[in-house]
């Protein structure tokens, strides 16, 4: 097949559907395709490169002016270049894609390989990496209207088939796009476990002071969607059986309400704040943690959850056991569940695995597992292609077995 990838993020930029695209289009490559990577241009990257055995054209494009709003994105438009219109046309008839695979519903780039795709009759596969929701009213309000009043118009006019990554995914887009589930292909996000291999680079209980005392540690940047309060409120009855538990709270601190609530609970003396640590380095505080929780809000459970998974941490997760419709969870066997929001219930959640470290370690293998079998880049590009395969009516994909040093301990 010749794939057509389409991202208005690609690397350099960083990002996780930048780097997912990429990892994506190189193993498509190794599964014997053809691709191109249509993508806007980054900072001093070059106009066009080959990597990893595919074609990558990056696209002049304008930056998005950053208002000092909280809504700011870092994000660059093609269309803002006239000139891209041929471009894009050109590049793509010379390719003649079987499939485009596009990654982001509201980038320009999605939107003119839409309009190539509808002209030519060449099916389409939309990965919805991002959902456009905020805690905030005026913006929600914002973001509905550019879904109703744009994006759901364009999109319905190529009709892609759409890669729903969890059921929240889902039901966002057939409520603002009218998507059906005959629509959908359930493919959940990758990781990369092969990063949680090797030993830890940094020895972070000795550098925080922690010892052997027991360490929940929560990754990500704080803000309004990911304000941790439902952890601090589960504290004080952490700290009553286990008193010697610390938090340790990775990343930056935009969004303060943890702190102050924690001064309230007399709990502040509990927590550790790291802010922000390079990705490197994220390996050596997962093994640092006895337990990992980040998404407590009930807003989905992501890359960074999955990844201490991978790291054979039992990590805790406040969505439900149908949240990846393509990946059964069963809480207590394979997964951890609190309810979202409700810190009595993590806090009981918490001290069963502190309580039993035996089973903490059990239910951490059966996470770990849980992941090499339905998230790694491997799984997750074979199932891209057989969609591809499904849309376009080529050969299914041959689905060899891991290797057998791919297979979890």
């Amino acid at each position: 097949m010749r794939i057509a990838v389409v991202n208005n993020f690609f690397p350099p930029r960083p990002g996780g559907s930048s780097h997912l695209s990429a990892s994506l289009a190189a193993r498509y490559v190794a599964a014997g395709h053809e691709v191109l990577v249509l993508t806007a241009a980054y900072q001093d990257a070059p106009a066009e490169e080959e990597r990893d055995g595919y074609r990558v054209v990056r696209l002049p494009a304008m930056p998005m002016p950053q208002l000092g709003l909280s809504i700011d994105f870092d994000m660059a438009f093609a269309l803002a270049r006239p000139a891209n219109l041929r471009r894009v046309r050109r590049l793509l008839d010379g390719f003649q894609p079987d499939v485009i695979h596009q990654h982001g519903q509201f980038f320009d780039l999605t939107w003119l390989s839409g309009w190539y795709a509808r002209r030519n009759k060449i099916p389409v596969l939309l990965s919805v990496h991002t959902r456009l929701e905020s805690p905030d009213p005026k913006y929600t309000a914002l973001f509905k209207a550019l879904d109703r009043f744009l994006v759901k118009p364009i999109l319905r006019s190529y009709r892609p088939r759409y890669v729903i990554m969890d059921e929240l995914c889902g039901a966002y887009c057939e409520q603002r796009y009218l998507a059906t589930p005959d629509e959908f292909e359930y493919i959940p996000v990758a990781v990369e476990p092969s990063r949680f291999e090797a030993p830890p680079t940094r020895d972070v209980r000795a550098e925080y002071g922690i010892g052997d005392q027991p360490l929940i540690v929560s990754l990500g940047h704080v803000i309004p969607l990911r304000h941790r309060l439902p952890l601090i409120e589960a504290l004080p009855t952490i700290l009553d059986k286990h008193p010697q538990t610390k938090v340790m709270i990775v990343g930056r601190i935009y969004y303060d309400a943890f702190v102050k609530r924690a001064a309230e609970l007399g709990v502040t003396d509990a927590i550790v704040t790291t802010g922000v640590v390079p990705p490197a380095d994220v390996p050596s505080f997962f093994a640092a943690a006895d337990i990992v929780t980040h998404d407590l809000q009930g807003a989905g459970f992501g890359t960074a959850s999955l990844e201490a998974m991978a790291a054979g941490r039992a990590t805790i997760g406040t969505i439900t056991e149908t949240n990846f419709p393509a990946v059964e969870l069963r809480n207590w066997e394979n997964f951890v569940l609190a309810r979202p929001n409700d810190g009595p219930d993590l806090a009981e959640v918490v001290i069963r695995l502190l309580d039993d470290p035996q089973e903490r370690e059990w239910i951490a293998k059966a996470q770990r597992e849980l992941v090499h079998a339905n998230f790694t880049l491997d799984v997750v590009a074979r199932r891209h292609l057989e969609a591809f395969a499904r849309m376009t009516g080529a050969p299914l994909p041959q689905l060899d077995p891991p290797r057998p040093e791919e297979r979890p301990a």
